[in-house]
């Protein structure tokens, strides 16, 4: 595909407004997302058993921390990611970018259910392990800019919320189908052969979508080169808009520690309070149920009583929440409260995921917006995504406090609350289409 201008330049009034999208098209948008968070997931709920498999040592907790290490460090190519396959979104086209990847995403899943193990080629394959990791964050990196702007793009202007909403519904999803995939490989297996392979095999499924995910994104329709009249935030902005991003930043710390330390859990359930591998594997479903529907409900509000008010309040809830929470868990540990506990931290921060990708994707012009959301997506993504979990347990190894990730949660969450409040209200039904 060629072009001879980019963005908005090239989409005059003269220019056809965006094509209708269609259900496919939205799961075509957002199986990318779908498939990175089942990856990461999937990682986070076996890193126990991946540390072991690759970081061999006499103590557990350094296993699991080394493991968790090299899960974070694919979180260091994201940035490259964001700039490279964003800028083809924004001069190219959104779909030719998603296209990129997605394959790169689907193959290096592939090639890290296949890795050998320690035991077989030693040091090789914690080194391969890594190698890969690094691969994925680069296609990780430029996923989220092209697919959201298709997304806000294609919709219409009343139910953009609803329709960006859709990409964090794709990770209560695939954090669900994980979740499914994890209990039922827990009581098929013992847990010497989920150590042995069950993790490969939870893995392996993943990259079962990829032809399929391939398919359904060449049929998609382009969004960049269609008319999309400038807001009142694009046409009194200039330059560089460093507010946006800064705010967008802000919010994306909040949302991203929130996110991650929900599929935490599951680890720290078993690895840190060891409670039964069963037990600990409900939280992710709780986690995918809830917070499918918590997701759309913020999405429509959103839509409605404007961005700030579904980002802000949420996020104020979930900052009283989480340390109460953390604390009864620590203090009950069986299934019960692991679910009351996912439930509560889940709708608290779920409701706004909607609201935030909206509220940042209306912000950025048309002309920068994928090289500029998956910059700031991902640079939020690679400093506090890939070292949350990390954080976490050293917290607590260092501190022999069980509550330390609450803590570390709640700071994040309050940047989160501070960029909510000082970014502009983007709202077609407040500020105007």
């Amino acid at each position: 595909m060629t072009t001879t201008a980019t963005g908005s330049a090239a989409a005059g009034p003269d220019a056809p407004a965006a094509p209708a999208i269609l259900k496919r098209h939205v799961g075509a948008a957002v199986i990318g997302n779908a498939l990175e968070f089942y990856d990461f997931t999937t990682f986070t709920f076996f890193a126990g058993h991946i540390g072991r498999a690759f970081f061999p040592s006499a103590n557990a907790m350094d296993s699991l921390l080394w493991s968790l290490a090299t899960f974070g460090v694919g979180f260091s190519t994201r940035p490259l990611g964001a700039i490279v396959i964003g800028h083809i979104g924004d001069r190219h086209g959104r779909k030719p970018a998603m296209l990129i990847s997605f394959a790169l995403m689907g193959l290096a899943i592939l090639a890290m259910a296949l890795c050998p193990s320690y035991a077989a080629i030693g040091p090789a394959a914690p080194v391969l392990i890594v190698l890969i990791r690094l691969v994925q964050g680069f296609a990780l990196g430029g996923e989220v800019g092209p697919s959201t702007a298709f997304l806000l793009e294609a919709a219409p202007p009343q139910h953009r919320g609803l329709y960006t909403a859709m990409q964090s519904v794709s990770q209560n999803i695939a954090a669900l189908v994980a979740g499914l995939v994890g209990m039922g490989l827990a009581s098929l297996l013992s847990e010497a052969q989920l150590g042995d392979f069950g993790w490969r095999i939870a893995l392996g499924l993943g990259a079962v979508v990829l032809p399929f995910g391939l398919m359904i994104r060449r049929t998609l329709p382009e969004t960049l080169h269609h008319y999309e009249p400038p807001s009142v935030i694009h046409r009194e902005s200039d330059g560089f808009q460093w507010r946006v991003i800064l705010c967008s930043m802000a919010m994306l710390v909040g949302g991203t520690v929130a996110t991650y330390i929900q599929s935490y859990l599951t680890t720290y359930a078993h690895e840190i309070l060891h409670m039964t591998t069963s037990v600990a594997f409900s939280a992710p479903i709780v986690y995918g149920v809830v917070g499918i529907g918590a997701n759309l409900v913020g999405g429509v509000l959103s839509d409605r009583v404007g961005r700030r008010p579904l980002i802000a309040l949420p996020r104020i809830v979930f900052l009283l929440a989480v340390l109460p929470s953390f604390w009864l868990l620590d203090r009950h540990r069986d299934a019960m409260t692991l679910v009351l506990i996912t439930l509560v931290i889940t709708v608290c921060a779920s409701t706004s995921g909607g609201a935030i990708m909206s509220s940042i994707t209306e912000s950025i012009r048309k002309s920068d917006r994928s090289r500029t959301l998956a910059i700031a997506y991902a640079v939020t993504i690679a400093l506090f995504g890939g070292t949350t979990q990390f954080v976490a347990t050293w917290l607590i190894a260092a501190t022999h406090d069980n509550l330390s990730p609450a803590y570390f949660c709640m700071v994040a969450t309050a940047i989160g609350i501070v960029g909510a409040l000082a970014i502009r209200e983007s709202a077609p039904a407040k500020v105007g289409a």
